[in-house]
């Protein structure tokens, strides 16, 4: 994933692009970087921020940066911001999405006379870099910037700088949201909205699909207007938003209270208490809990003091033993009691099934598992919510072809997307059996897109039905 935060201010804006920045840390846990641009020109600094966080990586930055335009980013992969020298000029550039084709665009750039990639460790180009090349094959970066966003397969939102201002632009389907905020003589550019709030800024503005707008400390300027297709990551509300977040005008936290109250309705088991796993499920626990009656506790608690959530290995077996390091068991909650446990998801299944045997452990008589999405049965192609390699490594995928004894369609996998159809009840029952639940119902797609109120052909669904 990634965020990104920008601002353009008569002051010096430093102190608002680093705390802005510093407030999207919940979206990557690879890369930091900020750009300014002062009277000496442009100044970057970019950080590995795996084990370490943000501000304590840039504090040195911090001090020293001064501009009156920045942007900067977390990033869950490349390194950026970039800087950029083309007969557009100087520019610093930022990016969010998934670029699907990579080879193909790098190819036709080839064929059009581009000379060379730097390629990152493992051969990778640099995603920032490549929209880069897709800007510079245009007379001026507003064709380049649209152009841009339409050759990319997959995902692109990005904020460029030059010195005339902060140019930001959201996915052409608006699968990633792109706010303005206002306070005296600056705007500010961002990612998540709930950003700027403690710097001053107020809600300006939020970017439709495809918008592309010019920020300066004195307005906001739209040069490319909207489209009307959304398909916005509905994931942004379940997992990946923070909860003071809102999305086209919904609350992420209250989002999540209309999905456990959801799930309550269709439920009949009668657990002692509902929890939520920390912290992604902990929302939707509250609103299961108020719909159902049953009392909300917290039967085990996430040790954060030392183990942010920067501090996580890319390697999974890694980041799996410290996801199990970090929970911590209150055993007068859990000892003798039925415990219905709410997670955002289940991608592979390996911590939930581990955080069930830690509770059974602890005394645990019963786990129901009740994930706050439906099974994951697609790859996601435009934000790479599951680090999976391949889809087999989704643990619904490996059940349905074990079910399937290897031979799986689409129309197969539309079966088993169908909460009615018996295929589906087959494959939980085979999830809740392997990973060791007492019982185990997912929320109902349906269900969850009605609880964020938005009309469903605005809502991207493909992780869960393989619908573009």
């Amino acid at each position: 994933m990634g965020g990104f935060f920008g601002v353009a201010s008569k002051q010096d804006c430093v102190f608002d692009l680093f705390f802005g920045i510093d407030y999207h840390s919940h979206l990557g846990t690879r890369r930091g970087g900020m750009t300014v641009y002062g009277e000496d020109g442009f100044n970057r600094s970019i950080h590995n921020i795996e084990n370490s966080p943000f501000r304590t990586k840039f504090d040195k930055d911090f001090h020293e940066m001064k501009g009156t335009m920045g942007i900067g980013c977390i990033s869950d992969y490349e390194p950026q911001p970039l800087l950029i020298r083309s007969h557009h000029g100087t520019y610093t550039l930022t990016t969010v999405g998934k670029i699907n084709n990579t080879d193909e665009l790098i190819d036709g750039l080839f064929q059009t006379g581009h000379a060379h990639f730097l390629e990152m460790s493992g051969g990778e180009i640099n995603a920032t870099e490549l929209v880069a090349a897709l800007i510079n094959q245009k007379d001026n970066l507003i064709e380049g910037i649209s152009y841009a966003l339409d050759v990319v397969d997959g995902s692109l939102s990005l904020l460029l700088m030059n010195q005339a201002g902060i140019y930001a632009a959201r996915d052409k389907y608006g699968r990633t949201p792109i706010v303005v905020g206002k306070k005296q003589d600056a705007f500010c550019v961002s990612f998540e909205n709930f950003a700027y709030k403690n710097l001053g800024y107020a809600d300006y503005k939020e970017l439709g699909p495809g918008e592309v707008v010019v920020v300066t400390d004195k307005n906001c300027v739209t040069l490319v207007n909207p489209g009307t297709e959304m398909k916005i990551c509905t994931f942004l509300w379940v997992y990946y938003g923070y909860p003071s977040s809102s999305y086209e005008g919904v609350s992420v936290e209250k989002m999540r209270y209309n999905c456990g109250a959801k799930m309550a309705q269709r439920d009949h088991v009668k657990p002692d208490i509902v929890a939520g796993v920390p912290d992604s499920g902990t929302a939707h626990a509250v609103g299961y809990a108020n719909e159902s009656g049953i009392p909300f506790s917290r039967p085990f608690i996430k040790y954060t003091p030392t183990w942010p959530r920067s501090f996580m290995p890319t390697i999974q077996s890694k980041r799996n033993l410290i996801a199990k390091m970090k929970l911590l068991a209150v055993d007068e909650l859990i000892k003798d009691k039925s415990l219905l446990l709410i997670d955002d998801s289940i991608v592979r299944g390996t911590q939930l099934r581990e955080t069930t045997e830690f509770l059974y452990q602890s005394g645990a008589k019963e786990v129901h598992i009740r994930p706050a999405c439906p099974p994951l049965l697609f790859g996601c192609k435009y934000l790479n919510f599951s680090r999976s390699s391949s889809e087999m490594d989704l643990i619904a995928r490996r059940v349905i072809e074990r079910l399937e004894n290897g031979t799986v369609t689409d129309e197969i996998l539309q079966e088993y997307a169908d909460p009615e159809s018996e295929k589906y009840e087959n494959m939980l029952e085979e999830i809740r059996k392997e990973l060791n639940f007492t019982t185990l119902r997912y929320n109902r797609l349906d269900d969850m897109l009605d609880a964020t109120g938005l009309d469903k052909c605005k809502l991207c669904t493909y992780c869960w039905d393989g619908k573009e």
